[in-house]
């Protein structure tokens, strides 16, 4: 694909590669206020790297006015050096009202995060995980999940998880579950320990041990004892 350096331009191939039954197809799955499209992601996150790294901040100042153009937003803010991918982030977030354009930002943020895990802590992660708003209490939670699941981190994410754990929004429990079944995958000892002890509600800690016993990284051995601990 040519580069690409005008919003213009960005928008009309957005609109030349939307597909009618792709669009019927994520109506379906992705619960959202905005308009779909139907374009694919692999497709628009090849045309996000159509934008010269030079020329991405200036096709950012806009407001997207389709879920497309919001994934679109983020994966160029994504291409960022990390100092200005956080000064766009913000403003990223507040686009986001789906677990969809949730968890690519944060696969998509992921590695840069994981360089700077101290500083994006303070910066931004306490502030998200503190949140009031479903769709930003995810946020952070998938950037622990896709940043954040190494040993040394492990007791900040069981204290995290503990203090969302009455939190009713179905996508932070369901985001929680992803996490803790992320940290068994990775560390089984430390997080059993954490499962017996966890203040998990009943439907939160099922969907964790679901998780867990969904994955093919997990013994059977494993399964079957997690399995009992069911409430």
């Amino acid at each position: 694909m040519s580069k690409v350096c005008d919003l213009k331009v960005l928008r009309a191939e957005l609109t030349r590669l939307a597909e009618d039954k792709y669009r019927e197809f994520s109506k379906r799955l992705i619960p959202t206020k905005q308009v779909i499209t139907g374009v694919r992601i692999p497709l628009i996150r090849k045309l996000s790297k159509s934008v010269p790294r030079e020329k991405i901040e200036k096709n950012l100042g806009f407001r997207p006015v389709t879920m497309e153009e919001v994934l679109l937003r983020g994966f160029l803010i994504a291409r960022l050096p990390y100092e200005k991918m956080l000064k766009w982030f913000d403003s990223q977030v507040a686009e986001i009202d789906n677990w969809c354009t949730c968890d690519t930002l944060c696969a998509s943020i992921g590695g840069a995060v994981r360089k700077n895990r101290e500083e994006f802590l303070d910066a931004k992660l306490n502030g998200l995980l503190s949140a009031e708003d479903e769709y930003e209490v995810r946020v952070g939670l998938v950037i622990l999940k896709c940043a954040y699941v190494e040993k040394e981190y492990l007791e900040l994410i069981f204290e995290w998880a503990d203090r969302l754990a009455e939190r009713e929004d179905y996508y932070v429990k369901m985001a929680l579950a992803w996490l803790v079944s992320e940290c068994f995958i990775k560390y089984p000892e430390e997080t059993l320990v954490y499962l017996e002890r966890s203040k998990l509600p009943r439907w939160t800690f099922n969907k964790t041990i679901a998780k867990i016993c969904d994955s093919y990284r997990v013994e059977g051995k494993a399964k079957k004892k997690l399995w009992k601990m069911r409430k």
